[in-house]
């Protein structure tokens, strides 16, 4: 959001042709009341009430709004809330590739103004600044956070104050405050009106990401920011560069820079540059959260997942999705080249994320907050309207480059349904296969089986049925050992799980023990630290004379699978990919046993 006015302007301007007044206060006039009614009103003032016990994004939205509705009226093959939330959480990574590229590359391209002759510069020094971006990334959000800070603060202030000095040149252009302006222009013609919605969209590009943040940062921060610097420079600035426009047409090929005297644009080119840098940070982490939580829930394989602050649990550095999107950012780069081509690309992917964040916060607000159907209703049916509209005025730019970001999520969305699916299939293929537990301990002929000393614990995904671990210990080993437990991990739909509520365990007949192990969203499993609390809470448990053993299953797709056989081998290649378990739920490797062998889906 904070640096949208390096590019809305000069793209809005340039899709209206000629420069008039009318054109320029209407222009003005859309991108105040976008502002405030989609950021303001919308993401800050409403949903940013709608946190899962401290987190925002989609996901925790999605986990909200399933909590409210359960699982109903199935679409694309999951319960609809579900579709919804991972088809915008699939768009939020379009945005979070094109973010970074179109920010960089439109301060970057401020030397243009300077010196023509530098043009050819832009698309490597772009690629540099963004290899540096993501390469401190490790370091984490609040280490970073605490360098960039006053960065930002300096930024916001120089906008606007270079917004105000372009106010004092032509005070009336506050008049485009009045929202005439903009119902003006728009039934004008209304034609061209819907195409400028298109770039208008891009100055509220960001809030889905501020929205993610609020793990990483909390929500009060977030708001006072936002009310009380920048939100105002925002306004300042595009005010500012909309009286330059009045002034000086021939201003519009980059009116942010020409705002600046001649001998301060290269400095601004170096602090617009290191805002861009920043900025992008915001969809970076909020990409980061995302994939953490998407990995808890199920709904991604798993991946290492660091916590990079010991105060702030939503703080965290996913390696592998770094490493993606810095790929998929280089790319968007080279292959579009300039803010103005990606400038058709940006959009779809953030105003769709939009959308699919509107519908799940009215099915949480009216069934999981209490609201009014009175008072849900319109305001929601208002905000889905704006979505709509821009959405809409997106998808016309579809082949000049809007396809980009809807491949992207169309990509996204392909590989969470694809592991929810097939998640949803291999456990079908086990129940079906593992006898159940109760009547495993009753045909236990437990005078003839040899005991060892020492325990046992099997991990499993189900703690009603014998784990296939041990079936196989059983056959090939021929003993049992004095003390077995049957360890399920399972993950709640908030954030984090308080200590008491953390272990579940059930004591059977011949020493055999269930023990479940549950984590919010945003915690990472910790199997030792929970057996830990285990042994605080009497269970005599001692973790140097204790095995774990964990299957390790070939997975095969059956002959003649027919139509769903590309996405059985998807699944095959997500599994091989996915993180090792011992690796995952933090295991002693020396003392985790894998028993081998083979499943077909």
């Amino acid at each position: 959001i904070g640096t949208s006015p390096l590019y809305t302007i000069k793209l809005a301007v340039g899709s209206e042709g000629a420069v008039t007044k009318e054109g320029v206060l209407g222009v003005l006039s859309l991108i105040a009341w976008s502002l405030t009614l989609v950021v303001t009103i919308k993401y800050v003032a409403v949903l940013m009430r709608a946190d899962n016990r401290g987190e925002g994004g989609i996901l925790a939205l999605t986990a909200l709004a399933l909590r409210a509705t359960g699982a109903r009226r199935p679409l694309l093959g999951f319960p609809w809330v579900l579709a919804v939330g991972l088809f915008g959480v699939a768009l939020f990574y379009g945005d979070g590739v094109l973010t970074p590229a179109i920010s960089v590359l439109s301060a970057v391209e401020g030397l243009d103004t300077a010196s023509p002759a530098l043009a050819g510069a832009v698309v490597p020094l772009s690629l540099l600044l963004l290899f540096g971006l993501f390469a401190v990334q490790r370091r984490g959000t609040g280490r970073i956070g605490g360098f960039f800070g006053p960065l930002m603060v300096g930024w916001f202030v120089l906008i606007g104050v270079l917004g105000l000095l372009g106010i004092l040149r032509r005070p009336g252009v506050v008049l485009s405050l009045d929202p005439r302006y903009a119902i003006a222009l728009l039934r004008g013609d209304p034609a061209r009106g819907f195409i400028l919605l298109g770039a208008i969209v891009l100055a509220v590009t960001g809030a889905e990401a501020l929205y993610a943040d609020m793990g990483h940062f909390g929500p009060t921060p977030i708001r006072n920011a936002w009310f009380f610097l920048v939100f105002p420079a925002l306004m300042l600035n595009y005010l500012g560069q909309g009286a330059l426009l009045l002034a000086e047409p021939l201003a519009r090929e980059n009116p942010f820079f020409h705002l600046a005297p001649l001998w301060a644009v290269y400095p601004l080119v170096v602090l617009a540059a290191a805002a861009t840098v920043i900025a992008s940070q915001a969809v970076i982490s909020g990409a980061f959260s995302l994939a953490h939580q998407a990995v808890q829930l199920g709904y991604l394989p798993r991946m290492q997942v660091r916590h990079t602050s010991a105060a702030e649990m939503g703080q965290v550095y996913v390696p592998g999705i770094n490493a993606l999107l810095l790929l998929a950012v280089a790319l968007t780069v080279i292959g579009f080249g300039s803010s103005d081509a990606l400038g058709s690309a940006y959009g779809i992917a953030v105003t769709g994320t939009m959308t699919a964040t509107t519908v799940l916060a009215f099915v949480y607000m009216r069934r999981g907050a209490g609201w009014s159907l009175w008072l849900a209703v319109p305001v929601f049916a208002f905000f889905l309207v704006v979505d709509l509209s821009f959405f809409s005025a997106n998808l016309l730019k579809f082949a000049q480059g809007g396809w980009f970001p809807l491949a992207i999520g169309a990509a996204s969305y392909t590989l969470m349904a694809v592991w929810i699916w097939g998640r949803a299939r291999l456990a079908a293929q086990r129940a079906s296969a593992a006898p159940s537990l109760s009547g495993f301990l009753e045909t236990l002929p437990l005078p003839t089986v040899l005991r060892v000393p020492g325990a046992a614990i099997y991990v499993t995904g189900r703690i009603d049925a014998v784990p296939w671990a041990l079936l196989h210990n059983l056959k090939h080993n021929k003993v049992l050992h004095e003390k077995n437990l049957l360890l399920t991990v399972r993950t709640r739909d908030v954030p984090r799980v308080a200590e008491p509520e953390r272990l579940e365990i059930r004591s059977l007949e011949a020493n055999f023990h269930t023990v479940a192990v549950t984590y919010g969203f945003m915690e990472r499993p910790d199997i030792p630290r929970a057996l830990a609390l285990l042994r605080a809470g009497g269970f005599n448990l001692n973790l140097a004379d204790t095995s774990f053993f964990i299957g390790h299953e070939e997975i095969l797709a059956k002959e003649g699978s027919g139509i769903s056989l590309p996405f059985k081998k998807l699944f095959i290649l997500l599994s091989k990919l996915s993180l090792r378990a011992t690796e995952f739920f933090r295991l002693p490797i020396g003392r985790v046993v894998e028993l081998g062998g083979e499943i077909e889906i």
